[in-house]
């Protein structure tokens, strides 16, 4: 292995998860979650999880799923050990993408037709805050490390909105290209990377500027973004492709092909493999983030929207 291999791996591992690590995909036309083995990329169980799941955390102890049903309009809690629905949360209409920040107090839920962000507390489980944004159609609501801030893209929009957690309102935007899509943050929070789908392009944010450094061009209608200590990797929809690029320079390292319409993405908690979420191909590609190859397809259900890796219920 390459010494910039050993590098970027010794990054992702710091620090590292132990133990197994179960990921999970939202099939947003199927009603249901399939769930995958990291360790052996099977498909060990699917359960029903409203009419159309899209959005998907996991809690850190990897006990609790969170799932967005546009279906419902409604936050679905469930039980990863039992895979039933312990509560439901009303959301807005048309719910799209949530995150969990990393102390797991926090849900972000972007919602669409509201065009505003919700805030919801995991241990009483409610929405304590909705917070509007000024771009149309939020699709992604991705806390920042440290949970200071929420980034937010609008499908209808040319900005990234930019949202204080602790007031709960708007702080200011960066202009981005046209749709924003997919918002990744590197490790130590310094840089958020963003992907817009009309450019075919990857915007680099400095986090304390508010200020774009670099716009890359990745592939066609570029949507879903990864972001490691050294490498980015950006899903490209109609080129059925992962662009992959080192942080810093933003040198093209790899274009590795995937399903059609790769969406949204997520890395094992390890750092040892990458899953992409193919939307027309009804499967889940797997990369080997060192290597920047596929080393397997999983057949998961029908059209499906995005992924959560974690770590397996004990």
């Amino acid at each position: 292995m390459k010494p910039c291999a050993w590098m970027f791996l010794a990054a992702l591992l710091l620090p590292a998860a132990a133990g197994a690590q179960t990921v999970y995909v939202p099939n947003e036309k199927s009603g249901t979650v399939s769930v995958i083995d990291a360790a052996t990329d099977a498909v060990v169980g699917t359960f029903a999880a409203g009419g159309r799941p899209r959005g998907i955390a996991l809690s850190p102890d990897g006990a609790t799923l969170y799932v967005s049903d546009q279906s419902a309009n409604a936050l679905l809690v469930i039980d990863a050990r039992t895979r039933r629905v312990m509560a439901s949360i009303a959301l807005g209409k048309s719910p799209e993408g949530i995150d969990l920040s990393r102390d797991g107090r926090w849900i972000a839920a972007a919602v669409e037709e509201d065009n505003a962000v919700l805030l919801v507390d995991t241990s009483a489980m409610k929405v304590v805050a909705s917070m509007p944004v000024a771009g149309m159609n939020p699709e992604h609501a991705v806390f920042s490390p440290d949970g200071r801030w929420l980034y937010v893209s609008a499908e209808d929009g040319a900005q990234v909105d930019v949202i204080d957690v602790a007031s709960r309102s708007q702080a200011g935007s960066v202009a981005v290209g046209r749709r924003p899509r997919g918002i990744a943050f590197v490790p130590d929070g310094s840089v958020a990377y963003v992907a817009c789908e009309l450019e075919g392009k990857v915007y680099a944010i400095d986090v304390a500027t508010r200020g774009v450094t670099a716009s890359i061009a990745a592939g066609e209608f570029s949507n879903g973004v990864v972001a490691g200590a050294g490498r980015v990797f950006v899903s490209n929809g109609r080129s059925a492709s992962v662009t992959v690029l080192e942080t810093g320079t933003h040198r093209l390292l790899a274009t590795i092909p995937v399903g059609q319409r790769p969406w949204n993405m997520a890395m094992t908690p390890d750092g040892r493999k990458l899953y992409v979420a193919n939307g027309r191909s009804n499967s889940v590609s797997v990369i080997d983030p060192l290597t920047l190859a596929v080393t397997r397809e999983v057949a998961v259900g029908e059209a499906p929207w995005g992924v959560a890796a974690g770590r397996a219920v004990p």
